[in-house]
């Protein structure tokens, strides 16, 4: 490597010319930073239009979500099933279209207009589905997806410089020696390593986010952790952005350093993951982290929400939750109530934090529902 000036030797040091002032350098450029933001949801909306003749019925599957993915950083999703999850992830990854809102990518409008402008959005979102043996192709070994990945988004590499890809990205989700995976089916491989097979395809891309939409709910609970260690790892080694979907709350906590609640379509709670698990502002959010099973307090996390998740079809007036929360009010019942802060960078959507006179008095979850 070659000496800066400042590290001249002693010789050079002493002369006149060394110790005339320099203009000061010019400063280096930098890169991106982490936690600067990558991809931003804006006002985002899905409603999918019911089968029928006449039918002018639709489902309200996401209404007005708003958040930012940054770099270097981990969000988590979390709601239970039919909350709208996986369908924010399928319109970040432009898999279908958005009723209304916007993408934005860096801060310029996302929307892929094209198969080109598609295929350059999708060299840098890339998503990683929830059941890898449905999102492997059963009939090509692991070779052959690989290798068409990385044509796709890295040129008609071959001979060698294919092989050393290849190698390089099984070696990168941990699949050593990549001698032993290369050449095999998917049907040969456990869950574990079909589901590091679907993030080494994604990372062919050298993608900036990456959309995980629960990526060990289908893996057995003994290597669920591994998973979640090798995105935490490719996190920080290459300061990727990720979004991790999930319904459990707990590992949210461990691995996202944001987390997001949601409830039919809707964001109801938001904040750094360990206020968010560790003190719960929103009643449904205060259900999630105390439906996890406690031995010690099994008589309390027997009360669970009243009634079943609302119709989508025709959701409640007001905010959403409103039929289940045994605080609710007529408040609640008529306005929808926008994300109100309730602490240091954390929101929530209720109207028990609002100043309004008329607004619901909240206490224990556990307690109400005794």
């Amino acid at each position: 490597m070659s000496s800066s000036p400042s590290e001249a030797s002693p010789s050079e040091a002493s002369t006149p010319e060394a110790s005339t002032p320099e203009a000061p350098a010019p400063a280096a450029a930098t890169g991106p930073a982490d936690g600067d933001v990558v991809l931003q949801a804006v006002d985002l909306q899905k409603h999918f239009k019911l089968r029928g003749l006449n039918s002018r019925d639709v489902v309200h599957a996401v209404d007005g979500v708003n958040f930012e993915l940054r770099r270097g950083r981990v969000l988590a999703l979390v709601g239970e099933s039919g909350s709208g999850k996986s369908t924010i992830a399928r319109l970040l990854a432009q898999l279908m279209p958005a009723t209304g809102g916007r993408i934005l990518l860096h801060g310029s409008d996302a929307a892929a207009k094209g198969r080109r402008a598609f295929r350059r959005y999708v060299g840098r979102v890339q998503m990683i589905f929830q059941d890898p043996f449905g999102s492997l192709n059963p009939v090509h070994t692991v070779r052959y997806m690989l290798t068409r990945s990385i044509r796709i988004h890295r040129g008609r590499l071959r001979g060698t410089d294919l092989e050393d890809a290849l190698v390089e990205l099984l070696e990168r989700v941990q699949l050593k020696p990549a001698e032993r995976y290369i050449d095999k089916f998917p049907h040969e491989l456990s869950g574990g390593q079909r589901q590091r097979v679907a993030i080494a395809r994604a990372l062919a891309a050298d993608p900036e986010v990456l959309l995980a939409d629960e990526p060990i709910s289908m893996l057995d609970v003994s290597i669920r952790l591994g998973i979640l260690n090798l995105l935490q790892d490719l996190r920080d080694r290459l300061h990727i952005a990720i979004l991790y979907i999930t319904h459990d709350i707990a590992s949210a906590r461990y691995f996202a350093d944001r987390t997001m609640v949601m409830y039919a379509g809707r964001i109801v709670e938001s904040g750094d993951s360990e206020s968010v698990t560790q003190d719960p502002k929103h009643p449904y959010t205060q259900l999630l982290v105390r439906s996890a099973p406690d031995p010690d307090d099994l008589e309390a996390r027997a009360h669970g929400a009243r009634g079943e998740a609302p119709s989508l079809v025709k959701p409640p007036s007001g905010c959403r939750f409103n039929p289940r929360c045994p605080f609710a009010t007529e408040l609640c019942r008529t306005e929808a109530p926008p994300l109100l802060p309730v602490g240091d960078g954390r929101e929530a959507a209720c109207w028990g934090y609002s100043e309004r006179p008329d607004r619901p008095t909240l206490s224990d979850i556990t307690e109400a529902l005794a």
